[in-house]
């Protein structure tokens, strides 16, 4: 895994493949309007909680990025606690999904869905 150089959400080969998949499951992969839209949220076991949408739709604050040919939209707040984070996917017996991983978590939950900072 290389170091990040800037600050910015990082996507996984892995994550990137099922991402590709989900969007053609949708039908709307040939659609270049569509991007992935990851936000933090309050709740989980540890407090804070990731959720992840498919949308076409830029809000004024939304912060932008590309990473691995795949277009990843955060709000502002969100973006704060998501800096540096990377999206990754597991299909393994030990829980099958996506999952962050985050440099700026202080502690995370058994479920890798819930963080603190």
């Amino acid at each position: 895994m290389s170091v990040a150089t800037e600050n910015a959400i990082y996507v996984s080969d892995k994550a990137k493949a099922k991402v590709a998949q989900l969007l053609a499951d949708a039908g709307v992969a040939g659609d270049p309007s569509y991007f992935l839209r990851v936000s933090v949220v309050g709740g989980g076991c540890s407090g804070l909680s990731y959720k992840l949408d498919f949308d076409n739709e830029i809000k004024p604050m939304d912060q932008q990025f590309e990473d691995n040919g795949v277009k990843v939209v955060t709000d502002l707040k969100s973006f704060l606690y998501l800096v540096n984070t990377t999206l990754d996917f597991s299909d393994g017996l030990n829980g099958k999904g996506f999952y962050f991983s985050n440099p700026n978590a202080s502690r995370t939950c058994g479920c890798g869905e819930s963080f603190a900072v």
